[in-house]
Formats: C-alpha cells, sequence, structure tokens
C-alpha cells in the first residue's frame, strides 16, 4: 500500500509529492515546524493526510517540549497547534485532527508527562489507521453505486497519497477495479498544480489500474459523446447543507455532468463535513502562489508581468451532487449528517 505519511520509531515520514512521479522520496520530520513547512509547500497534501501529518506535528512538539509541568507542555502543544493550523485554510480536516489532539492532552492531566506524550503519539497513530480504515469502508459503500463496465472520471487526486492509504475518491475506484466493474479512469491533469497527471496517474499506473489522462478541458467533450459514466471526486470540506469544496475546476465538472445527466459523486471521510457552516458560503478559499498559474514543470509560460488569480478550491453547491460517499454511509439531499 502507497503510505504518504508514516511513524518510523522516533520520527514522521512523508513521501515527497512534489517530486512525484519524477522521484520517489521520502523525507524524515522531527520537529513540528518543518512538519507544518511540509504542508505549506504540498509535500504532504490531501485533506485526510494533512490531518494526519498534523497529528503526528502536535506528538513531536510533545516529544521534543522541554516542559516539566503540564501547563507547560500544553502550551508548548498550543505553540504548535497554532502554527499547523496556520499553513492551509480550507482543509477542515487539519483543524479537526489538531483539535483532537488538543482535547486527548488536556483530558489526560492526570498522566505523567512522558506517559501523556506516549499517549499523543497514540492518538496520532489511531488517527492513521482510522482513517485507513474509513477509506476501505467508503470503497465498500461507493461500489454499489458503480455500474458494471464503468468509465470513471475523477479530478485532482483523492487517492492513496491524498489520505493515509487506499483513498476516499480512488478508494470507490480501486474496490470497482477488486470487482471486475471498472472500465477505465479518465483522469483530469488537474491544472495548475498537475496533481492528476502527476499523483493520480502515478497510482493508478503503480497499480495496473487501466486509465488514460486527459487535459481538463476535454471533460465537456467526453461527456457530450457519452463515454464518462460517473465522476467522483473527493473534498477539502463539506457544509452541513452538502456544498462542498474541492479542488479548483470540480464546480465546473459538476455543472458539465448535470448538463449531460452524468452522476456526480463526492468521497470524503466523516471528518471533512463542517457542521459549524451552514453552507458553502462560509468556506474559507485559499489563494496559492501566482507561479504555480505562470510556470508549468519549473518553465515559465506566462509573463511575469501578468496578474494572476490562482484560488486552489472552489465550492460545488449541494444541488448539483448527487450523492456523498462516507463510511458511514451515502447520503443524499435533503443532507443530515
Amino acid at each position: 500500500m502507497i503510505s504518504p505519511v508514516r511513524w518510523a520509531g522516533d520520527h514522521l515520514v512523508l513521501l515527497d509529492q512534489t517530486l512525484l512521479p519524477r522521484e520517489e522520496v521520502e523525507r524524515v520530520y522531527l520537529r513540528w515546524e518543518d512538519v507544518a513547512e511540509a504542508i505549506r509547500s504540498l509535500v504532504v497534501r490531501g485533506a485526510p493526510a494533512i490531518g494526519v501529518a498534523a497529528a503526528f506535528g502536535v506528538a513531536l512538539a510533545a516529544r521534543r517540549s522541554a516542559a516539566t509541568t503540564f501547563d507547560g507542555l500544553v502550551a508548548d502543544l498550543e505553540t504548535a497547534i497554532k502554527g499547523l493550523a496556520a499553513t492551509r485554510p480550507t482543509a477542515v480536516n487539519l483543524f479537526w485532527a489538531l483539535e483532537r489532539m488538543r482535547r486527548t492532552a488536556l483530558g489526560h492531566r492526570d498522566l505523567p508527562l512522558e506517559a501523556l506524550r506516549a499517549r499523543l503519539l497514540a492518538e496520532a497513530q489511531a488517527t492513521l489507521d482510522e482513517d485507513v480504515a474509513a477509506n476501505h469502508a467508503m470503497g465498500e459503500y461507493g461500489v454499489a453505486l458503480v455500474p458494471a463496465g464503468a468509465r470513471i472520471l475523477t479530478h485532482c487526486n483523492a487517492g492513496a497519497l491524498a489520505t493515509a492509504g487506499y483513498g476516499t475518491a480512488l478508494g470507490v475506484v480501486r474496490a470497482a477495479h477488486a470487482r471486475g466493474r471498472l472500465a477505465h479512469v479518465w483522469v483530469d491533469e488537474t491544472r495548475p498544480v498537475m496533481q492528476g497527471s502527476r499523483l493520480t496517474a502515478w497510482e493508478l499506473a503503480r497499480e495496473g489500474i487501466p486509465h488514460r489522462l486527459i487535459a481538463d478541458v476535454v471533460a465537456a467533450s467526453l461527456m457530450a459523446r457519452r463515454e464518462v459514466d460517473l465522476i467522483v471526486t473527493g473534498a477539502d470540506r463539506i457544509a452541513a447543507n452538502g456544498d462542498t469544496a474541492n479542488k479548483i475546476g470540480t464546480y465546473s465538472l459538476a455543472v458539465l455532468a448535470r448538463h449531460h445527466a452524468v452522476p456526480f459523486y463526492v468521497a470524503a471521510p466523516f471528518s471533512t463535513i463542517d457542521p459549524s457552516l451552514p453552507s458553502g458560503a462560509g468556506i474559507p478559499i485559499e489563494e496559492r502562489s501566482a507561479d504555480e498559474v505562470r510556470r508549468v514543470g519549473g518553465v515559465q509560460t506566462a509573463p511575469a508581468a501578468s496578474p494572476v488569480f490562482n484560488p486552489a478550491f472552489d465550492v460545488t453547491p449541494a444541488a448539483l451532487i448527487t450523492a456523498i460517499i462516507t463510511e458511514r454511509g451515502v447520503f443524499r439531499a435533503p443532507y443530515a449528517f
């Protein structure tokens, strides 16, 4: 199984996704500050994987803290939690995992400090183990929605690389492939950072899952030619009403899917649901560096003086989503999570 994030004795190991598919390099992390930078710079990416990495970042902060009192240790943890929370604003799993680690610390005031450090590490490992189990459950729920001989289109990367392993949208794809229900996967390249061509295609090629890579602008023509049976994407945050934030370009696919009567599914762990937001209007949308658009593969493709608007995510209204697949089952509108 592809493991983008794992604990190895006394340190965190992350597969550097900025180098894929050219190189497979694992990097070692001993400090929460370096984990924060890894999240910020997309060494680790994908909402569930970010949450798991951040949980281990808090565990690292606990291990490195020189505090000799509970209050001192909690103060060091709060510094780490604040720093990790400031890395990326859209993926709610990040904040969910950090709050889980905070509750774990505050709920074990009675433990000796070394035992508390061990307890925090165990909690971080639990976030990883639970995510893998959730992804397999999503695959089982999702495969029931896949017709025989399906041609599935997906966007960005919601596979093992975006999680602790197996994947959300690609978890459904993997389950369909294992059951013999998959014809092939259409893989959007996913401009501007190319997570589809760099990461999703890499995962599928590695496992021998049939797929074809397409430029983002080809999706509409495929649907018009009735060569797409369903679309499955991941999600970075889901509002209480089912509005869903995912990689930029997802909303366009949902509109196209509705026009061409193609089912549009979202696969995400239950921790991606943010009940504090009544609708997607409140989801913060990260805007990233202009150079992600001005350059492709390190080569400048636009004038350096040209202004750029580069939102990393868009919001798909719940009305365009056929169903949301979670480890707790398949939800349909009106949503009551």
